[in-house]
């Protein structure tokens, strides 16, 4: 059986910066007596220097660290810098870059890490892996450990851009497929799905699927959002590995990354275009899916991203490669290109 932990504490409520010293003492003890690197980017700084100030005025003790990249060497750079400063805590502020480097650098430091997301674009606020840059080609999922605790002010997420809230969806709808994949995987290798593991994610999805509030900017989507990537995440902690949340359509993602970064395209839309795709490919009907991604406005044609046929095609061709260790619906069905361009048609 597969050992986790969970965040101490989960708060997802208005105004949480007009009383972040208290909220931080449930996360943390005594917080307000420790040193405490708080982690963003300079793009975000000026937008949230009153928050900033807030807490630097609650936590006397905090430094301010702007990151420039999501990549492994910047997550180890500030890992350094907690271990020779002997920081006792890491806040990570902003949005998955911001989260994913501070994550990796504070479960590297082996010092508690609090989560204040600013957009909720993916499910990395509350997962046990931090996906970074290893160079200018190739982006690795690292294994790291969960938040200690997971702070979202609805007030700040209202602000989010519209695109990044859709990324969420799409991060989230893609459990619609993993799941899927995860039961082929098992059964290929004589194991068995995690059954909490499997529940918890298949959660996060129906709860954002049969969600009647379509609004991106209310506040009833923000709190059902937010727990639906949170509970994606933890299905992943509890599973001991990413399969609750990622399946063949994260493959494809991982090709289009890998093969063609030129491809403007957010991880979760990519994943949300890969999902109605990998539903036709395990023989599935995928219209309630679309009539989900309709329903919040996600527009799955790859022709808006310059994602042409050849590209299409070739980057599912070659999505099992990306991680040939998994075994999902693409290596019991043969992804010849008569059938890609078949489906391709049936996007655009």
């Amino acid at each position: 059986m597969n050992r986790f932990s969970l965040p101490y504490c989960l708060i997802i409520e208005e105004g949480i910066y007009e009383h972040l010293d208290e909220v931080l003492l449930e996360c943390v003890p005594q917080i307000t007596e420790k040193k405490v690197m708080v982690v963003t980017e300079p793009a975000l700084q000026n937008i949230i220097q009153q928050y900033l100030d807030e807490i630097q005025r609650d936590l006397p003790g905090s430094e301010l660290y702007l990151i420039a990249h999501n990549s492994y060497e910047q997550a180890m750079e500030l890992a350094k810098v907690i271990c020779a400063k002997s920081f006792q805590v890491i806040i990570g502020i902003g949005g998955g870059k911001v989260l994913d480097v501070a994550k990796y650098a504070g479960f590297v430091g082996k010092i508690p890490y609090i989560c204040l997301p600013t957009t909720l674009s993916n499910d990395s606020l509350a997962s046990p892996v931090s996906v970074l840059d290893i160079d200018e080609t190739m982006r690795k999922t690292l294994g790291c450990k969960i938040p200690t605790g997971i702070l979202v002010d609805i007030n700040v997420i209202m602000n989010a851009p519209i695109e990044q809230l859709k990324s969420g969806i799409g991060d989230t709808i893609s459990k619609y497929t993993a799941l899927y994949d995860w039961k082929l995987d098992a059964a290929y290798r004589g194991e068995r799905v995690d059954d909490f593991a499997y529940m918890l994610s298949d959660m996060a999805l129906t709860s954002l699927c049969y969600n009647e509030e379509k609004s991106l900017k209310s506040k009833e989507f923000i709190k059902i959002l937010t727990q639906s990537l949170v509970m994606g995440g933890l299905a992943m902690e509890i599973a001991g590995n990413s399969r609750p949340s990622s399946g063949s359509e994260h493959l494809f993602c991982h090709s289009l990354e890998e093969n063609y970064p030129q491809i403007r395209i957010s991880h979760g839309m990519a994943v949300a275009l890969g999902s109605v795709v990998s539903c036709m490919l395990q023989g599935r009907n995928a219209i309630r899916l679309r009539e989900v991604l309709q329903a919040y406005e996600l527009d799955i044609n790859p022709m808006q991203w310059e994602i042409t046929k050849e590209i299409f095609i070739d980057a599912w061709q070659k999505a099992s490669a990306t991680r040939p260790e998994r075994h999902t619906i693409l290596n019991e069905i043969e992804l010849d290109t008569a059938l890609l361009e078949r489906i391709y048609g049936q996007l655009i």
